[in-house]
């Protein structure tokens, strides 16, 4: 296989997976989006980037009991094996248990070599006393792959829209949001999605899970693909994906004609 992760391309394609997650069960929820991947991925359409939701292997549990540990690494091997077989990336948020008995929710992006990158999370969800079982990072990260530089977020982190601006020195060309966002704040995680892509001048992609989880708490997806114009491209609403391609030429024509990033604070 050639390693093409640091080869520059003009078109990434990236798909996004949204669906249950079975409650504070790892291994089944390994297989059953392994199962998914399968069946979305055609042999002609392999996609450069799959993105999975907030937390996919438990939900979002504070339980640390149930949740994966970071010195077995299961979850972390099992993506490995799947940017493997499909030679591609694959990303999404894991709640992790350390032996020091910190936990943190950690964004792994796992690239086809097998090495891998991670974030984690920043903004927790004090509302929903995160802050008191986890312990939240403090490094925003962007991942370089095939080319183009993607800042990976983390549910809440949506709300915070300093911790994503974007520069002129530097410029990342997409943000990746992982989420566990419910039902009833449906209409902020889909407006502020595009107002992270207006504001910033990148294609954004929003992955979201649907069901429900043991609190009771309704999840219907919304997982979104926008262009750096804020327009949404592909709009998952209670389906299975979401599929963004990523057009270089596109956005920097547009930062070019309309060069907003100068005039940042």
């Amino acid at each position: 296989m050639s390693d093409i992760n640091s080869k520059s391309q003009e078109t990434l394609s990236v798909l996004g997976i949204q669906s249950p997650i079975i409650w504070e069960n790892p291994n089944a929820n390994r297989k059953a989006f392994e199962k998914t991947i399968s069946k979305l991925i055609a042999p002609n359409k392999v996609p450069d980037l799959i993105v999975l939701p907030e937390v996919f292997t438990t939900g979002f549990s504070m339980n640390l009991e149930k949740i994966d540990t970071w010195e077995d690494n299961m979850t972390l091997e099992w993506m490995k094996s799947i940017a493997r077989k499909y030679n591609l990336a694959i990303t999404g948020s894991i709640s992790y248990r350390f032996n020091d008995g910190i936990a943190r929710n950690r964004c792994l992006f796992v690239k086809p070599d097998g090495t891998y990158e991670y974030y984690d999370k920043r903004h927790l969800f004090t509302f929903g006393g995160e802050d008191k079982k986890y312990e939240r990072g403090s490094i925003r990260k962007v991942i370089e792959f095939r080319g183009w530089k993607i800042l990976v977020q983390i549910c809440y982190d949506l709300r915070f829209p300093t911790f994503a601006r974007n520069s002129i020195r530097n410029p990342y060309d997409i943000i990746l949001y992982m989420a566990n966002w419910p039902q009833v704040r449906r209409h902020p995680w889909r407006t502020l999605l595009q107002a992270r892509a207006m504001e910033n001048q990148c294609y954004v992609m929003g992955v979201n899970r649907t069901g429900d989880d043991a609190n009771n708490i309704v999840y219907t997806g919304d997982s979104l693909a926008i262009d750096a114009f804020g327009n949404i491209q592909h709009d998952a609403l209670n389906g299975g994906s979401v599929h963004l391609i990523c057009e270089r030429t596109i956005l920097k024509k547009y930062r070019a004609k309309f060069p907003v990033l100068y005039d940042a604070d």
